[in-house]
């Protein structure tokens, strides 16, 4: 079972399958312990003999140049963080990952966010350059949008975070969220090891940042709207996935749980579903703390919100919902939901706009 902190790259785990086992077979096989600060856990690291890949295929570099980065890149600790603007489990890594590039940044520490896409919309350079200044990003971000840095890393996941050393080797690897502390004591040693090659003194604060960590209550796992990436059976509307198809759809009376139904004729796209008919519902029984959605429309769309087949109240509105309605511009992720403890509701989405797309639910 997969952890719900972490989101799986379905479509191209047929892909790079057969490759899988070079960079993580590596790192999970020359764990050697490594003492941390006085007082501190053991961290794990492994040995200094797996180079970390180039960069490759970047379609655009946001907050740096090639050039810049390349020459950054020589004699830095370097933290590659693998993410992707919509993914609810990147965005709550970020928080983390901006406080260790305020403070380490001085002492030798290079962040690069490698942005591969799991939508096609994410490979616009506007969208990501307005989501890089949202969550307060300044360090370098790459625009993998063909995937090829992705590959070379030999990853899967949503977010990753490898760190390699000032040698350019790769000693640490974590995947999805938590393990915030861990991964700073990394961060720490491998300065300190830097400082220590260069004949550099470093005056490294060993605490770590205190940010609160978010605990995923949610038992319902995220759901795709497009045929390709949907694993299973999510959609629970008899009419079924067509790809490439409009199709009108229908909820029955009764609905299983953790399966999403349309009603209204949707196109069926690779990636997602977008409204065609004048109006349209999406229906999901759901139980989990958080639901979001990743969303977007050409033009503004009004989502009106209901639970329990009554107007969503404030108690358990999301952030992006005011009076019962969620307004729906630019694709992003949406907070649709946010109760105060994890609990099984029903879910419906309403809405008059066509134009509207959606592509997965996630949850929390």
């Amino acid at each position: 079972m997969v952890d719900p902190n972490v989101k799986i790259g379905i479509v191209l785990i047929i892909v790079i399958a057969a490759g899988v086992g070079g960079i993580s077979v590596v790192l999970t096989t020359l764990d050697a312990a490594v003492e941390g600060p006085p007082g501190a856990s053991p961290i794990d690291l492994v040995r200094p003999s797996n180079p970390a890949p180039d960069l490759v295929g970047i379609a655009h570099y946001l907050n740096t140049t090639p050039e810049a980065l390349a020459a950054q890149i020589d004699d830095s600790v370097v933290l590659y963080d693998i993410w992707t603007y919509s993914c609810i489990n990147c965005i709550r890594t970020l928080p983390y990952i901006t406080s260790w590039n305020e403070k380490y940044a001085d002492e030798g520490l290079l962040i690069i966010g490698v942005h591969s896409p799991e939508f096609e919309f994410e490979k616009d350079r506007t969208n990501v350059e307005t989501a890089i200044a949202k969550y307060g990003i300044t360090y370098p971000v790459v625009m993998d949008n063909d995937m090829e840095t992705w590959k070379a890393f030999e990853n899967r996941y949503w977010p990753r975070k490898y760190i390699a050393d000032h040698t350019g080797n790769i000693r640490y690897d974590h995947i999805g969220e938590g393990d915030y502390e861990n991964t700073e004591r990394v961060i720490q040693t491998l300065l300190r090891e830097r400082a220590d090659a260069l004949n550099m003194v470093i005056d490294t604060d060993t605490n770590v940042v205190d940010i609160e960590e978010y605990v995923n209550e949610g038992f319902t796992r995220e759901l795709y709207f497009g045929y390709i990436l949907a694993r299973g059976n999510q959609l629970g509307s008899p009419e079924g996935f067509a790809p490439g198809s409009d199709v009108t759809y229908t909820t029955p009376a009764d609905i299983d749980d953790n399966k999403f139904y349309l009603t209204g004729t949707w196109a069926n796209q690779a990636d997602g579903m977008m409204l065609i008919s004048e109006s349209g519902t999406v229906k999901l029984s759901f139980h989990a703390k958080q639901v979001n959605i990743v969303a977007g429309s050409g033009t503004p769309s009004t989502l009106e919100v209901y639970l329990d087949s009554e107007p969503i109240t404030q108690v358990h509105a999301g952030d992006d919902v005011t009076d019962g309605t969620a307004m729906i511009n630019e694709h992003d992720l949406y907070n649709i939901v946010s109760s105060p403890d994890s609990q099984r509701h029903v879910l419906e989405l309403r809405t008059s706009d066509p134009g509207f797309e959606i592509f997965t639910f996630t949850f929390g």
